[in-house]
């Protein structure tokens, strides 16, 4: 009987500190089908969970044709989107948030590839206005070799279907028209108007920041200077995702953001609550604060907006503590 019971005080502790030495307790299994989407995803917001955009064209339409020689890069101007870097057949190029510039690296594989065909480094050339030093190449993980103007790998995009089409500007709130240096175009701006973080422009903006709203005081930002959420049907632990499928159409998860790479937030990592990253079920990796999954919202266009928040009396702008900013008591 004795050693029956201490038996089963060992499990029990064992279980206990497996608890408290797996970050935020997550749980790998499903997670509830119960989602409250809110409103609308707007225009241009893209179609895949993952913040990608929509498929590609269909074959036929035209488009920005993969694996396609970038040939004389240009460069077109236009009271939008401000200097806007083309390949020589006129289709915008387009770079990608989750990518790096320092060093070179890409991270759109697979379906993401698809629908942003990577441009080959071969064959590409500067034409006037673009500093031909800026051009360079980064391995892919096939080995195929792809353009980087300023160090930022280059795209186009799929529904690109006609020269002159930017329909990838602000996909997901991380896919930009590239300027002529690899920064992102910004209207009525020239080469590099756009900060290289996506912030307001003239700022810096690290991966994670906080600003504070006039109407709801210190909330945490992206990188791009966008407002951050949380989901009230989340569990922080363990740490779970409650948003999902279409869900992620409108409230794109915040990729991992290095700790180094912060300012203002609670990034601690003590084992139990902290900063650290949920390995969803479909695959992606999400960044997280006191264990809740942070997103972004479709429906915020600039930064400084909150349109997500109070959105179905679940979403809420977070903290740099992890609190849900403007939850009613």
């Amino acid at each position: 009987m004795n050693t029956s019971w201490r038996s089963a005080t060992l499990a029990a502790a064992a279980a206990c500190v497996l608890a408290l030495t797996t970050a935020c307790g997550q749980d790998q299994g499903t997670p509830s089908s119960s989602q409250n989407v809110g409103a609308a995803s707007p225009a241009g917001a893209g179609s895949a969970p993952s913040g990608y955009g929509s498929a590609p064209a269909a074959a036929g339409q035209g488009g920005a044709a993969e694996g396609a020689p970038a040939g004389a890069l240009a460069v077109r101007s236009s009271a939008e989107y401000g200097q806007v870097l083309t390949d020589g057949a006129g289709f915008t190029l387009y770079r990608f948030d989750e990518d790096t510039a320092q060093p070179p690296k890409t991270t759109c594989e697979a379906d993401c590839a698809t629908a942003w065909p990577p441009v080959p480094a071969s064959g590409a050339t500067a034409a006037e206005g673009i500093d031909k030093a800026l051009l360079g190449e980064v391995t892919r993980a096939d080995g195929s070799k792809q353009l980087t103007v300023g160090g930022w790998p280059m795209y186009r995009y799929a529904k690109d279907t006609k020269a002159g089409d930017v329909k990838g500007q602000g996909v997901g709130n991380i896919w930009y028209a590239s300027a002529p240096d690899g920064k992102k175009a910004a209207a009525g701006g020239g080469a590099g108007a756009g900060d290289d973080t996506g912030g307001e422009a003239g700022g810096d903006l690290p991966g994670l920041s906080t600003r504070v709203d006039p109407e709801l005081g210190e909330v945490v930002v992206d990188a791009n200077g966008m407002t951050v959420y949380r989901f009230e049907k989340d569990t922080p632990w363990p740490m779970t995702s409650a948003c999902t499928g279409a869900c992620l159409e409108k409230w794109p998860v915040v990729a991992p953001v290095d700790a180094a790479d912060t300012k203002g937030i609670d990034n601690k990592n003590d084992g139990r609550r902290g900063y650290v990253v949920l390995d969803r079920p479909d695959g992606l990796k999400q960044q997280s604060i006191d264990c809740w999954p942070l997103y972004t919202f479709a429906g915020d266009k600039e930064p400084g907006d909150t349109n997500g928040q109070g959105v179905g009396g679940t979403w809420y702008a977070i903290s740099p503590e992890g609190k849900a900013v403007g939850k009613p008591k």
